[in-house]
């Protein structure tokens, strides 16, 4: 129980009625917590005021435990009397100015404890619960996800700083202590996690720390060998591609995929033989002659055809 809850009118700082659902709360402090946010109103120390205002109107009602004790104690609040000692002769009226220590008030004194008269006195007081976590999303391009990039989350009308590390891959879940649901009872506060939605590359795929890319090879240099040139995330690089090098065939290059906390990755570079679509009188007399030479050979033997 805190003395703050006997003082402050959560539901008039939402502006619903106390017999609102949960659904109606949550709606409310999502509107007025995006209106009176500080980023939104910079330098306005009454905006703030009253952004922290509802923040904590929404941590009490938002929690089933903490608002029926609210609940209670403002019902008491309103009524402006609380049951009399034994031996008293009637009901004791009791300014809330008079009401002292609130540990005294909730654990003994002269009415025995509000506690005692509510059903929640010391001995049975809730324990500490930790506050609920919370779920965002944050979306990046290819390039953030590989590099690592800080970003501002917005969670429940709460904007929140990430430190998103490099490397970083699509659907994963970035946890950030502390930065969930107030906790109830001095209890800590919950967690917010924060899924990452990654974009995509017009020309390498990611496969976890490695990168594949698709590089084109003509036909003389598939057959002949050839060295080749191969993008990489930072630059270009050469590799050997030998002779008689079929289509699809894929080369590892190592060290020049994606730098993770755990590994450097390699980049997969996968040949794709092109087969010109229009050939020249020139070429194509050289090509009938290699046909003429490949007369023995049936590529389809294995095949029994």
């Amino acid at each position: 129980m805190r003395r703050e809850w006997l003082e402050k009118d959560y539901y008039q700082a939402l502006g619903v009625d106390p017999g609102a659902s949960d659904k109606d709360i949550k709606k409310a402090y999502r509107k007025l917590a995006q209106q009176f946010h500080p980023d939104n109103n910079p330098g306005d120390e009454q905006a703030e005021n009253r952004f922290k205002e509802v923040s904590e109107a929404y941590a009490t009602l938002s929690d089933l435990e903490d608002r029926k004790q609210y609940d209670v104690a403002r019902e008491a609040v309103r009524r402006g009397t609380f049951t009399g000692a034994p031996g008293s002769s009637g009901p004791q009226y009791v300014r809330i100015d008079d009401l002292g220590n609130l540990g005294d008030l909730f654990g003994g004194g002269m009415f025995g404890g509000l506690g005692d008269l509510f059903g929640f006195g010391r001995s049975n007081r809730p324990a500490p619960q930790p506050g609920r976590d919370r779920e965002a999303e944050v979306a990046l391009t290819f390039h953030e996800a590989i590099a690592g990039v800080t970003k501002h989350v917005d969670a429940d009308g709460r904007r929140v700083t990430v430190k998103i590390p490099a490397g970083v891959e699509d659907g994963a879940r970035i946890r950030v202590r502390g930065k969930g649901w107030p906790g109830s009872g001095g209890g800590t506060a919950g967690d917010l996690y924060v899924r990452v939605r990654a974009g995509g590359h017009p020309i390498f795929e990611r496969s976890g720390a490695d990168l594949k890319v698709t590089v084109p090879v003509s036909f003389t240099e598939a057959a002949l060998g050839a060295d080749i040139t191969a993008p990489t995330l930072d630059g270009k690089v050469t590799l050997r591609v030998p002779p008689g090098t079929s289509s699809g065939r894929t080369f590892r290059v190592s060290g020049r995929g994606v730098a993770t906390p755990k590994r450097r990755g390699d980049l997969l570079v996968t040949v794709e033989v092109q087969v010109p679509s229009d050939v020249g009188d020139d070429a194509r007399a050289l090509l009938e002659q290699l046909r003429d030479l490949e007369a023995d050979h049936n590529p389809r033997a294995h095949l029994g055809v």
